[in-house]
């Protein structure tokens, strides 16, 4: 789940942030897909869980976990449930269920997510859940594991330490480390590379709802005409899945593109309806009503109390501590 990170594409105050050297060659190498096959077989058999994925990747969390009871799955598919099922409760902020429910027997993929929740848990967690991280990770036997690389390239980009991300995602294998290849590459500002993944999204599944999502974040990345299409991407996920925060947040992105203020802040109010502490909702509130000439004051306190690690409040605190040195030097 990507969607622990997902939705911070959408701020359009994420945009800002500086230019990453450019990366080595070797890590932008075209991706040959190979299906043996078993898998063949395997993508050709009813998929028991794409409600359950569509919900998480869409910012449905509650829904996610409320519609987790199915019955009579493979092993390797309960895991995958599970492991749905404990991210939602991430994303909702439920670190410490998630914690105190993964025991140290449970499978690798939920040794992972556990990881996720530790790191997210607060800032006294982080530097022994990245040790206890790369411990995992050097491990020959589970190493290689999708959602250990997954969780792997979550957490350093949190971190923001983009080239050890790809790293452990470049190589790909599911639709949701190609995803998240594409969301690091956007945070680098590297479209291009950005476009690449994407491309390999398109050859395995154009339809599938994480290469919709990539499309519109690239789209949303390369401004112009194609916020448009970014925009018409949103509008067909709201026809089709029950509205999110997720959803309404990229149209309302899309919105302000395009210069539609008031229609922005309709989405935006309609998402804070839904959690009046999404990050990403204040922070676009935040930029919308700056440019409707309205007050971003109780947004900002509200971001501020709630997110004090966010983008926009670190930003917003450090122009603040500029001008008051400023003034200080000038008294």
């Amino acid at each position: 789940m990507l969607a622990e990170t997902l939705s911070q594409h959408i701020a359009v105050s994420s945009r800002n942030s500086s230019i990453s050297p450019s990366l080595p060659l070797s890590l932008c190498a075209s991706v040959q897909i190979y299906y043996s096959p078993q898998r063949k077989a395997a993508m050709a058999a009813p998929d028991h869980l794409f409600g359950l994925r569509n919900n998480f990747y869409l910012g449905a969390y509650q829904a996610a976990i409320n519609n987790s009871d199915i019955p009579n799955l493979p092993t390797d598919d309960a895991v995958e449930r599970d492991c749905l099922v404990y991210r939602s409760y991430i994303a909702l902020g439920s670190y410490q269920l998630v914690i105190n429910e993964i025991d140290s027997s449970a499978p690798t993929p939920l040794q992972a997510v556990k990881l996720l929740a530790l790191y997210l848990s607060g800032a006294d967690n982080k530097e022994s859940t990245i040790s206890s991280l790369q411990e995992l990770l050097g491990d020959a036997a589970i190493g290689s594991n999708p959602t250990l690389r997954l969780i792997a390239g979550i957490i350093y980009m949190h971190e923001q330490d983009f080239n050890e991300a790809l790293k452990h995602t470049n190589a790909g294998g599911t639709m949701e480390l190609y995803a998240l290849n594409v969301e690091i590459y956007l945070k680098m500002h590297r479209s291009d590379f950005a476009e690449k993944q994407l491309r390999i999204m398109q050859q395995i599944d154009e339809d599938h709802t994480l290469t919709q999502l990539a499309s519109a974040w690239l789209n949303l990345a390369v401004g112009g005409s194609k916020i448009q299409e970014a925009y018409l991407i949103f509008q067909d996920f709201s026809e089709k899945f029950p509205m999110t925060g997720l959803i309404l947040n990229g149209k309302a992105v899309c919105c302000m593109h395009m210069g539609r203020f008031d229609e922005a802040e309709t989405l935006l109010l309609e998402a804070l309806n839904k959690d009046a502490k999404d990050a990403e909702t204040l922070a676009n509130l935040i930029v919308c009503s700056l440019h409707l000439g309205k007050s971003s004051s109780r947004y900002l306190s509200q971001l501020k109390l709630s997110h004090p690690d966010h983008t926009l409040v670190k930003r917003i605190s450090a122009a603040e501590e500029s001008f008051d040195r400023a003034v200080q030097a000038n008294a």
